[in-house]
């Protein structure tokens, strides 16, 4: 049966979780191509890879190369992809495997370039194994269901769910030509993986069900709160990139463009609210340099993200009420939306 689906599964040092992830791809085995890329792993990640190209030579592919971080695994994974739509499944993750059929059928029905959608948006679940929780997000409220739409059609995001490296899969071709670069050696680079190709997105079909499973406990995952705290840097790289790297200038479409505002303006908000986790008066200048430098560097993002009303731009409060007022208000709403959402 021919491939409808190549899924990308970057892995380094994955042994011990590796399995799950591609066993949950299986069951569409016949319709998938399952590219692992090996990102310099120095433990068993190989070998796991290999019985897996042994038994479904027709399915898995091993890609080993040398350390180059998530980005760069992505992006080979995506210049090697063959089926006409792309998605990527972190090694640490696992795909519900009813909905997975469900998409698979979906993208059958996209054969016809006419009837093709150059996105496919799927929920996903943080699952929190450790502590028995799961969080589901749903698009139920801003996109309509199972249809060919357009940007004009879609509605307002709710803050926190917004659409994620874990809810696309991409037309393999338009995520190839969008342009899109990932830093090498990079975390959090899944937000320009996910904006890069929504600058050229036109058709979009939203199939609701719960797809990804995001897991969510260990010590050393990027999104722990330790660890991020640790990579501040590279949080705010990638915010960088999204502010001064990502065309969004030449985006004429209204919803579009007022979409990736949006999503850049989250990912600034956790960037500032995690510069203010910490709560020191030297991370509190670090938060004012770095919007001092967004206000010189994009004066209508800036202004986008400081006006109207808080329920729609948070950040406008940094204009309107007194520091020793707002920074703790910051702190207390990322402890109460990481205690809701399970986010970390």
């Amino acid at each position: 049966m021919e491939k409808v689906l190549s899924v990308a599964v970057p892995c380094y040092n994955s042994q011990d979780y590796v399995r799950r992830a591609v066993n949950s791809l299986l069951q569409g085995k016949d319709r998938i191509e399952i590219i692992i890329v090996n990102d310099g792993s120095t433990d068993g990640t190989a070998a796991i890879a290999e019985q897996y190209v042994k038994e479904y030579p027709d399915t898995v592919r091993l890609i080993s190369k040398p350390n180059g971080g998530h980005g760069d695994a992505v992006m080979t994974g995506l210049a090697a992809a063959s089926a006409p739509y792309f998605r990527v499944l972190d090694s640490d993750d696992w795909l519900d495997r009813d909905s997975l059929l469900k998409l698979l059928d979906v993208l059958e029905g996209m054969k016809d370039p006419e009837k093709a959608a150059d996105i496919v948006i799927t929920n996903y679940v943080y699952e929190k194994v450790n502590e028995g929780k799961s969080h589901p997000v749903n698009y139920r409220k801003t996109l309509p269901a199972d249809r060919i739409f357009g940007w004009d059609e879609v509605g307002k995001f709710a803050i926190g769910s917004y659409i994620l490296m874990h809810s696309a899969t991409f037309r393999t071709e338009l995520a190839r030509s969008c342009g899109m670069k990932l830093p090498k050696h990079t975390f959090y680079v899944d937000h320009l993986y996910v904006c890069y190709p929504m600058t050229r997105v036109e058709k979009m079909y939203y199939l609701d069900t719960d797809l990804y499973r995001y897991f969510i406990g260990r010590e050393d995952q990027s999104v722990n709160e330790k660890v991020m705290l640790s990579r501040m840097d590279q949080q705010i790289k990638v915010n960088r990139l999204l502010l001064y790297e990502l065309d969004t200038a030449g985006i004429s479409n209204k919803a579009q463009k007022e979409y990736l505002f949006y999503y850049i303006e989250i990912v600034t908000l956790a960037t500032v609210s995690f510069l203010l986790r910490l709560g020191t008066k030297e991370d509190e200048e670090k938060v004012q340099a770095f919007l001092d430098e967004i206000q010189e560097n994009r004066p209508d993002f800036y202004e986008w993200i400081t006006t109207g009303p808080f329920t729609r731009h948070p950040m406008g409060t940094l204009r309107t009420l007194p520091k020793g007022v707002v920074y703790p208000i910051y702190r207390f709403c990322y402890k109460a939306a990481r205690r809701l959402v399970c986010f970390n």
